[in-house]
Parts: structure tokens; C-alpha cells; sequence
């Protein structure tokens, strides 16, 4: 609890990293704010009730739980930054196919502006067709009753500004987090809005356990020591890496000798990151939109692919996710440039011939590490099913695992990082390291 303390105030201290925190939560706060704003023509108590009679699974409830509830609630801020996600996601997927595009991304910072450009004006696009599809939803029977009706003929036009503006807002906000705050203001947004949720699940689940008496106080802390050991599983499985060593050649640089260091070539043991779980939840939502046809009358495909606990959607759903998790590594890594990288530099792998036999090399051990990596995945996209299949309830089980998991323990642990730099660059102790601080030297060790 000292060294807590000390850190904080160690935090505190530096006038920099304080003011990049104290920004960041105040822009947090204005989501959130924005979040609670209901769209006009909407009555804000009927759209809770009938939200609460609304269980948003799959791809929608993925939407509402990145949205911080403001989906479910028709927030103006309802659709937050999933249309820039999508955005984002596409263009990434284009820089890597598109030769034209791959131009345009090695030209360095400038190449960079003109990519970012590009996604903010295909978010305008992906946002206008989602907010259709939106208000669409919003006019089904489960939402129609919340509407206005002396609203109804501006409704449609007036919401689909206030969507789209509202989705710009958020991916400013995230930018502005980016610029001047402190992390990845995207994932500081996204993170917010699966934690807004946390504490509430946690009462239910409490709450559902106090009517089992005594008994079922101690299974709902065995239950709170399961999702700590998940997260300590999964920081190890963002921070796993194969260390592939390298030696630089020595050169002579005037009067300087440089290079020989052996360093090590960091290889992700979950390079694709939840790019992979994201991809399966989409491509899992697909099928259940029969239910709104008549081709799936004994309704054994909603059975499948809409229920978590069923077995056979677990089989599909890891094996969909062990799939995405090669494909997506094979798109963003490239073992043949980190070959000529190498090469350029006068690096080399010790016993490996330069060139193609380094590419190869690089290749067969990611492929490799990226086995248990995908597998291990795979394994918390379908922990929140068996969390349910143990009787931890439905809000409370999406913590278990999958997407909503990943994100906050990725951002929690790179916003950690960057305060561990920060403290480290001022010659104070890091958040985890050993060491002290003596007459304003700092004995510190690897940090986080």
C-alpha cells in the first residue's frame, strides 16, 4: 500500500503527466454525459422499459456495450465509435491488399495524414448506413412505442444527423484523448464503455447469490477469484512474445565504432490481438438473422448460433476464431519485409543465411507461437457460454471473457505503459519495478 501511494503522488508530481490525465478524464466525462442525452422524438422513460425487456446478444449487444448502454437507450451518441472501427478495420485490410494504398502508407507521417484522412471520410459513409439501419430498429415494434408521434415526420432526417454528427463527436473526442491525453483515446472510449456497465452486473450477481444464503456468498467470491485469475491469464496472453535474437553488424562511424549489440526480434504470441474474436461474433450474428424470415421455421439455427451455452456454437464459434486469428496474423505480419529490414540495417538471426532463409525462418516460429495463441483465444471468446452454463448471470458472464475482457486488459495495460515511461523518463521508480529513488537517481528494473 506504500509503494501505491508513492506512485500516485509520483504521478501527481510530474506536471506534464498530470495534465494529460486530468484532460483525459474530463473529455470521458462529456462522453458519458452524451451518452445519457436521448435522440429527440424519443421518450426517455419508455425507451428504458422497453429496453429492459430487450436482451441485445451478439452483434448488437457487442454495439451496445462499445456504445457505454447509450444503444439500448437511444442515445445520441448510440452508434460511438463502431463506425470508425469499421472504418479503420477496412482501410487496414486495404493498405495491405491494395497496392496503391501500400504506396500511400510507406511515404512515412504524410502518407500516414492521408490514410487517417481517408477513414474519417469512409466513417462518415459507414455511419450514415448504420444509422439507417439504426432507426430502422428504432421503429420496430420493441422501440416504435417510445417514439413521439407528433415527431414522426422529422424523425427520420433529424436522426440521421444527430447519429452521424454524434459518431464524428466521439472519434474527435477519441483523437483529442490521443493528442493531448493520456493513451489511445479510441480505446480509452471503447474501455469506458465496457467498464460503465461492470459495477451494475457485479450488484445483480450479488444480488442473485444473496437468495441462496450463505452458500451462495462463497460462490460468488469463488466466482470474483475466477475473473481474477482470467485476467491475470489474459495480461499474459497481450504480453506473450517469442524473443528471436539479433545481432547487428559493428560498423565504423568516423572516429565511432557502432553497432554489435545482440538485441531480440519481439514476436506476439497474439499478434492479431481481438481483431480475430470480433471478426467471429460478426460472421456468428450472420445466421440468426433468419429468424426474421421464414426459412428457419423450427428455429434450429437462432438455437444454435444465438445461444452461448449451446455446444455446438462454442465448436463453431472457437474453431471461426482459431481461423480469423492465422488469416488476420498472415495479412498484418510480414516476415519478408522484417527480413529486409534486417538486411538493411546489417542485422542477421545467428545461423541464418539473410534474405529469403531469415523470411522463411521468422514465418515458421510465428507460425508456430501463433497456435496456442489462437487456441488460447478461442478459449476466452467461449468463456462467457460456460460462465452461464455455471450459473453466473448473463451481464455478468460477458466479463468472463471475449471481446469486452480483451479490450479493457490491451488498454488498461498499454495506458499503464505509457504512465510507466513517463515515471521512468523522470528518474522515479516505474509502477512495478524494483528499486529506489536516491538523490534523485532511480534503481529501477524493466518496469511493467
Amino acid at each position: 500500500m506504500k509503494k501505491l501511494i508513492q506512485n500516485l503522488k509520483n504521478i501527481w508530481s510530474i506536471d506534464e503527466l498530470r495534465e494529460k490525465i486530468v484532460f483525459t478524464l474530463l473529455l470521458i466525462l462529456v462522453f458519458r454525459f452524451g451518452a445519457h442525452v436521448v435522440i429527440p422524438g424519443i421518450d426517455p422513460n419508455k425507451i428504458s422499459a422497453a429496453a429492459a425487456q430487450t436482451q441485445n446478444n451478439g452483434l448488437l449487444g457487442m454495439f451496445d456495450t462499445f456504445a457505454g448502454g447509450a444503444f439500448s437507450q437511444a442515445g445520441i451518441l448510440a452508434l460511438g465509435v463502431m463506425p470508425y472501427i469499421s472504418a479503420s478495420i477496412f482501410m487496414q485490410l486495404a493498405t495491405v491488399l491494395v497496392p496503391q494504398l501500400q504506396k500511400i502508407q510507406k511515404e512515412g507521417s504524410s502518407g500516414q495524414k492521408k490514410i487517417n484522412q481517408i477513414t474519417r471520410y469512409l466513417t462518415v459513409i459507414v455511419t450514415a448506413f448504420q444509422a439507417v439501419a439504426y432507426i430502422s430498429l428504432l421503429k420496430s415494434p420493441t422501440y416504435a412505442v417510445a417514439l413521439i408521434p407528433s415527431y414522426q415526420p422529422y424523425f427520420f432526417v433529424s436522426t440521421l444527423f444527430v447519429l452521424t454528427a454524434g459518431s464524428l463527436f466521439v472519434m474527435w473526442l477519441g483523437e483529442k484523448i490521443q493528442d493531448k491525453g493520456l493513451g489511445n483515446g479510441i480505446s480509452i472510449i471503447i474501455m469506458i464503455g465496457i467498464l460503465s456497465s461492470l459495477p451494475q452486473a457485479v450488484i445483480q450477481e450479488f444480488q442473485s447469490k444473496q437468495v441462496k444464503g450463505g452458500g451462495g456468498l462463497l460462490i460468488f467470491l469463488i466466482e470474483i477469484a475466477f475473473y481474477i485469475g482470467i485476467n491475470m491469464a489474459l495480461v499474459l496472453l497481450v504480453e506473450g512474445v517469442r524473443k528471436v535474437p539479433v545481432i547487428y553488424a559493428k560498423q565504423l562511424m568516423g572516429n565511432k565504432q557502432v553497432g554489435g549489440a545482440r538485441q531480440f526480434l519481439p514476436l506476439k504470441v497474439n499478434a492479431a490481438g481481438v481483431m480475430p474474436i470480433i471478426f467471429a461474433q460478426a460472421i456468428m450474428f450472420l445466421p440468426t438473422l433468419v429468424s426474421f424470415t421464414d426459412l428457419d421455421k423450427g428455429g434450429s439455427i437462432v438455437k444454435i448460433f444465438g445461444d452461448h451455452t449451446n455446444v455446438w456454437y462454442m465448436l463453431i464459434y472457437g474453431g471461426m476464431t482459431i481461423a480469423f486469428t492465422f488469416l488476420y496474423t498472415a495479412l498484418i505480419f510480414n516476415p519478408k519485409e522484417m527480413s529486409e529490414d534486417l538486411k538493411r540495417n546489417n542485422g542477421f538471426i545467428p545461423g541464418v543465411q539473410p534474405g529469403k532463409p531469415t523470411a522463411d525462418y521468422i514465418g515458421s516460429i510465428m507460425d508456430r507461437i501463433t497456435f496456442p495463441g489462437a487456441v488460447a483465444l478461442a478459449v476466452a471468446g467461449i468463456l462467457p457460454g460456460f460462465a452461464q452454463m455455471l450459473g453466473v448471470q448473463q451481464s455478468f458472464s460477458y466479463y468472463f471473457g471475449g471481446t469486452s475482457l480483451l479490450i479493457m486488459v490491451a488498454v488498461i495495460l498499454d495506458t499503464l505503459q505509457q504512465i510507466e515511461t513517463h515515471l521512468l523518463m523522470r528518474q522515479y521508480d516505474g509502477l512495478m519495478s524494483g528499486g529506489a529513488r536516491v538523490h534523485g537517481r532511480s534503481h529501477v528494473g524493466s518496469g511493467i
